[in-house]
């Protein structure tokens, strides 16, 4: 059974293991975080050694009637998936709104992406990309050869 979802939630995929750190299967790879809101699971992730970005940039999914924990949860798989074209390994549900239009009542689901990694700086989209899918070595090494200029210009194709 999914995880009713409301303000605060906080949905995570391919976190490291941190000790008392619950969570339950929510929908795929993506869990529920228990116990923690945002600012609780960031001081519980940097203790750990680790960085947890909150991402700016807002993420909506809009549905028509009421709110109800149904369509609310299908609402957040909607944002989950767009989260997931950019690689983030988090979100947090920040705000639950309904309202009407012309008498239609509707409901927008608002939502961050969050990131969790060990670097304090956050990494490019390609490089969570490669983290993602295990591939940090093959990253590495593509960056160590484009910083060398003797052999950088040597293996890039198509240059005079």
């Amino acid at each position: 059974m999914e995880q009713e979802v409301q303000v605060g939630t906080i949905l995570i995929s391919e976190w490291p293991q941190v000790s008392g750190l619950e969570n339950e299967p929510y929908s795929g790879e993506w869990s529920v975080v228990k116990g923690f809101d945002g600012f609780g699971l960031d001081r519980k992730i940097r203790a750990a050694g680790w960085n947890l970005f909150f991402i700016a940039s807002e993420m909506k999914a809009m549905f028509l009637g009421a709110a109800a924990a149904k369509k609310i949860n299908r609402a957040v798989k909607r944002i989950l998936g767009e989260v997931s074209k950019q690689h983030f390994n988090g979100l947090e549900v920040t705000r639950i709104v309904s309202k009407r239009f012309l008498g239609l009542p509707y409901v927008t689901v608002s939502a961050h992406p969050r990131h969790v990694q060990q670097n304090c700086y956050l990494d490019g989209a390609e490089a969570r990309r490669l983290s993602r899918s295990g591939q940090n070595c093959m990253l590495l090494s593509r960056i160590l050869h484009q910083s060398s200029p003797d052999e950088g210009a040597a293996l890039s194709p198509g240059t005079d």
